[in-house]
């Protein structure tokens, strides 16, 4: 394999343009000139850069260069004279300086450098450039992949260039690099079990009975399953109704070693969506535990024969298990994975089947295939970055997405430490087992952290260094209050199941390093930049057309994490998916100049009130604020839209803080939104007493069922 690759070297103009990679190193540099070929090559530096001494020894040795100023106030006039270098073809080439930035981060360039960049009124060609041996799994063998992929982006013309322009040409030229990863292609189950063969000594605790699994002794018992599981039936899926733990992990591991797609049930769904993913899922088997079919009673249960209880046949395949716990210890894993057929599936065959919580409706199925899972799993280690000797905590039910691929998945691949507990919102227990096995890594939401700032003891949770919410947006106060009180601040995370799951999130700055830019890897109030190898657009909600980037709109991502459609729903693919892989997330937002992507909100959270679209989670902000209400411990507030005649919508608060004068409150807080800084159609046209926020199991608002509230 060539040390460094190109991709779509035809997009290289003719003509004389600025050539703006998104990082550059001396034999990168060098490799660019081969592409440029015989053209003239002008190097533009910004004055106060640093770079490193081979590539400034290379500059310089070759007598043709230019610089700019960060302080220059009229770039354009630069511009006009930087024009002269592109006559007759001739190239002017940005060399980026030094940066202190996350691994696989598209763009190390700071945002002031790209504003007079861009500024320069010059046509532009970004270039990506990805460095897989610095971002790859462990189970990869990092002298067979490419010190670099190079992939030129589209010309920008000179009259469309601006920051948003160039971020949104450099992240889609930096998807097709990163999606051309070797891992990608092939199977989630070989790279499990690479993960459980190559880090034989780590292990899952099981928080509920304190029982503490080597990796080496669960990978013979997932196979020994595997098989029973084959004998048991013929269909492609098979359901797991199992919470975090040990039975969970080998059950998903077995069904997949087994050839077949693991289907993890929401059980804590309504009995009419548990039917439907039972019957979208075409099951005939689920596998599950009889202490938890007693705890889970409500569930609607299928009888006893289509019912693998898994510490029932444990003991009957005890035979298996030695066999296999001989075999695996002798054998490579390429002749496991060999003997299981393991690459029989694999890249865009199904892997997993998920299903979307069903907040606005019927839960839709979601097919992940092989590579979706690794890109996700690749995209995500590239941004925790956490080493072997770390511990995570697995709490999140294994039918959520990020609890899904965060914590089953990932960890088992990448050789961590996982602790597991069947609830995440039993915080008592999860802070006994954070100090006990000295957790590092916290994957929640906000609404389970709301749990830790009750009643956990701060010296409980000293060896936290990171802890990540997703699925819902993380309120300032809360994060401000947690970190006051645990002493390390929680990162906001965004994904979708659509998107297996993670698109998005923050993380703790990078080290400082002497004469280097540092590039932010976090900013509040945001869910973080976009994961390496996401490509991102955006449209208007209203017209459909494109914006620029820094505009609100509808969010549309491309990378190879983006689900390939809904099961057995063509309609509904068409919908959220072009032929090109676009995926229209129905989420509002727009991207900064860093690159931090600002949700606004989901579009079903918008009301389209005179013409203006607008967004509810803004709303029910101003109402906490302006009511002084404790957003920390629980929801108090939903906003939902409802017909009106006049203005096509009207806004309604569902409040649990109502009180018997609803007319006089809803006046009142009508003149303090007003105050506040809201026009008049945004305020809330009623109020509606509820007991009770609706919730999902997730912590998501459950949005179908605060609509019912509203229209009954």
């Amino acid at each position: 394999m060539s040390a460094i690759q190109v991709l779509h070297q035809e997009r290289i103009p003719d003509t004389g343009f600025l050539a703006v990679p998104g990082r550059l190193d001396f034999n990168q540099l060098l490799h660019l000139e081969k592409q440029f070929q015989d053209r003239k090559i002008t190097y533009l530096i910004e004055e106060n850069d640093h770079h490193d001494p081979a590539l400034r020894n290379h500059m310089e040795k070759s007598g043709s260069g230019a610089m700019f100023s960060l302080s220059d106030k009229n770039p354009a006039g630069a511009g006009k004279e930087f024009s002269n270098f592109l006559n007759d073809g001739g190239i002017l080439l940005f060399v980026p300086g030094r940066a202190a930035a996350l691994p696989a981060t598209p763009i190390r360039i700071p945002s002031s450098h790209l504003s007079i960049l861009t500024a320069f009124d010059l046509p532009l060609l970004p270039i990506a450039i990805d460095c897989p041996r610095e971002s790859c799994l462990g189970i990869e063998k990092i002298n067979s992949l490419p010190v670099a992929v190079i992939a030129y982006g589209q010309q920008v013309a000179a009259a469309d260039t601006s920051v948003a322009s160039l971020q949104a040409h450099m992240l889609d030229a930096f998807e097709k690099a990163y999606s051309s990863r070797t891992i990608l292609k092939g199977s989630l189950a070989t790279a499990l079990l690479l993960g459980l063969k190559d880090n034989p000594n780590d292990r899952l605790v099981d928080g509920s009975d304190d029982m503490v699994l080597p990796f080496s002794k669960i990978l013979p018992v997932a196979i020994a399953l595997s098989k029973h599981i084959r004998e048991e039936t013929d269909k492609q899926r098979v359901a797991i109704v199992l919470p975090p733990g040990k039975g969970g992990l080998i059950a998903n591991l077995a069904v997949l070693f087994a050839g077949k797609v693991p289907v993890n049930l929401n059980f804590t769904a309504s009995h009419n969506a548990i039917r439907s993913s039972i019957r979208q899922a075409d099951v005939d088997r689920f596998i599950t535990a009889d202490p938890f079919v007693r705890k889970v009673s409500s569930f609607p249960w299928p009888p006893n024969r289509d019912l693998i209880f898994i510490e029932r046949t444990m003991p009957e395949l005890k035979k298996s298990i030695v066999k296999w716990a001989f075999l695996t210890k002798l054998l490579p894993a390429s002749v496991i994975a060999a003997i299981l057929g393991l690459n029989k599936r694999r890249d865009s065959d199904e892997a997993v089947l998920l299903f979307t919580s069903g907040s606005s409706g019927e839960p839709k199925g979601v097919p992940l295939s092989h590579r979706n899972v690794l890109a996700n799993v690749t995209q995500f280690a590239s941004r925790l970055n956490i080493g072997s000797e770390s511990s995570i905590l697995g709490c999140l039910p294994l039918f959520h997405s990020f609890g899904c691929t965060a914590t089953l998945w990932y960890p088992v691949i990448e050789g961590i430490n996982l602790i597991t507990y069947p609830s995440p919102l039993e915080t008592k227990r999860l802070a006994e087992l954070i100090s006990l096995h000295q957790v590092n890594v916290l994957l929640s939401t906000p609404t389970f952290l709301r749990g830790y700032m009750k009643r956990i003891d701060p010296a409980q949770l000293e060896s936290l260094n990171l802890v990540v919410t997703g699925a819902e947006k993380l309120p300032l106060n809360l994060a401000d209050a947690f970190e006051e009180k645990f002493g390390v601040r929680p990162m906001e995370g965004y994904g979708l199941t659509e998107t297996s799951p993670a698109t998005n999130v923050n993380m703790p700055d990078p080290a400082e390093e002497t004469d280097t830019h540092l590039l932010p890897a976090r900013s509040n109030g945001t869910v973080g930049q976009l994961l390496p190898g996401i490509a991102i657009r955006l449209i208007d909600a209203t017209t459909e057309k494109s914006v620029p980037l820094d505009k609100p709109g509808i969010i549309i991502l491309k990378g190879a994490n983006i689900f390939p459609g809904y099961l057995r729903n063509e309609k509904r693919t068409k919908e959220v998916l072009s032929d090109d892989g676009w995926f229209r997330t129905g989420d509002v937002g727009f991207l900064d100049a860093d690159g931090f992507l600002h949700i606004q909100g989901r579009i079903s959270r918008f009301s389209k009130i005179a013409g203006e679209m607008v967004p509810h989670e803004t709303i029910e902000a101003a109402i906490n604020q302006v009511l002084g209400l404790d957003s920390e411990t629980e929801r108090k507030v939903a906003i939902v839209g409802m017909p009106d005649e006049k203005k096509g919508e009207a806004i309604v608060l569902l409040s649990t803080i109502a009180g018997q004068a609803l007319e006089q409150e809803c006046i009142d807080l009508r003149y303090k939104l007003l105050d506040h800084g809201l026009t008049s159609f945004w305020c809330p046209k009623l109020i509606i007493p509820i007991e009770e926020i609706p919730l999902l199991a997730s912590g998501k608002l459950d949005i179908k069922a605060c609509q019912q509230l509203a229209h009954n």
